[in-house]
């Protein structure tokens, strides 16, 4: 028998701290920079690693797709902007995913070795 128990994750990270934590990814995503600053790739690996469950994660999804638009954010810039970074995400950046599929890798083992 296998026993998971699903918390409240104490390190998942607000829609507007995320969204602050990346303002210095703005110049990238909004104009033609040809890179992100250091600081802005920082702040992708710290969101990142603060999205550690399923629920985190579709909350930060949502939250993403909502402010790119009003923010002037270029979607292929933002596809990108994990590569440019050397950051591996576990979510594609892309305003046309949907965000309810988004599952957590543990999540989704344990879930796959209960069938």
């Amino acid at each position: 028998m296998i026993l998971f128990v699903k918390s409240k994750s104490v390190d998942a990270i607000s829609c507007q701290d995320a969204l602050t934590m990346l303002m210095p990814c703005k110049p990238y995503l909004t104009t033609e920079a040809p890179t992100p600053t250091p600081p802005c790739c920082q702040a992708v690996a710290t969101i990142s690693a603060a999205a550690t469950t399923t629920l985190a994660r579709r909350d930060l999804c949502r939250c993403f797709k909502k402010a790119a638009p009003a923010l002037g954010v270029i979607p292929d810039k933002a596809k990108l902007l994990p590569q440019k970074c050397g950051v591996s995400v576990p979510v594609p950046i892309d305003p046309k995913l949907n965000c309810d599929t988004i599952k957590y890798a543990m999540e989704y083992a344990v879930t796959q070795s209960k069938a």
